[in-house]
């Protein structure tokens, strides 16, 4: 089973079999709040999932195999925050971490809702996820559908454009505008079981600011003479 964690945008985190089923999967849509609510998710989608925290795969019955990490892109303070958790999880029981670019959850559920609901044969037009970076910024990812391991094709993006000038850039490579304010806990760790499935790595294990972060370090003292 595959832990998905992400706090790109809000905070969600999920609990997903590796064939899709969704064991457990909950979210708060707080931007600003993500270290006071990660710890309370992870607990909630465990206890729902009915896994042991701390529980050994096949010995303690069912239990967290790989877990499945949103790179972002997103801000300085929030993304990192999720990917720490990810990691101190992971690294506590000796068990992998999936990196997963943010932006290709939210691809891959916009994809399978219109399989699901679209006409047979239909085929979804290239199109751009795009977020909120905050100080009239927005990030964006362009897709072109499926490839054969059931993953979105990503073609460009993760990037970063000004706010008016992000439909321009989106027209030209040929995408319609699809906008987004949260990713989902269980596309994200869906994308990592599809990735094991395939032997792929799909995302990167650095994370996906697209900007600095304000935090500086401080200036040297200046030396004061005698």
């Amino acid at each position: 089973m595959i832990l998905g964690i992400d706090t790109s945008l809000g905070t969600a985190v999920a609990v997903v079999e590796a064939d899709g089923v969704v064991r457990s999967q909950v979210a708060s849509a707080e931007t600003l709040r993500h270290a006071e609510v990660i710890g309370t998710l992870l607990e909630r989608a465990l206890a729902e999932a009915s896994v042991l925290p701390s529980g050994v795969p096949d010995r303690d019955g069912p239990g967290i195999t790989h877990v499945a990490a949103g790179m972002g892109p997103g801000a300085f303070t929030g993304l990192r925050i999720g990917i720490a958790a990810a990691r101190a999880f992971a690294l506590g029981r000796a068990i992998p971490v999936v990196p997963v670019v943010s932006h290709d959850a939210i691809a891959l559920e916009r994809l399978l809702f219109d399989a699901i609901a679209g006409e047979p044969d239909a085929v979804t037009p290239r199109f751009a996820v795009v977020t909120d970076a905050r100080r009239r910024e927005f990030a964006y990812s362009v897709y072109n559908g499926l490839d054969d391991d059931g993953l979105p094709v990503r073609v460009a993006g993760p990037a970063l454009a000004p706010r008016d000038e992000v439909d321009a850039r989106i027209a030209d490579l040929g995408a319609i505008r699809h906008d987004a304010v949260a990713v989902s806990g269980a596309m994200l760790a869906l994308a990592a079981a599809r990735a094991i499935a395939a032997g792929r790595d799909i995302g990167p294990y650095d994370p996906l600011y697209l900007r600095a972060p304000d935090v500086t370090p401080p200036a040297a003292r200046k030396r004061v003479g005698a």
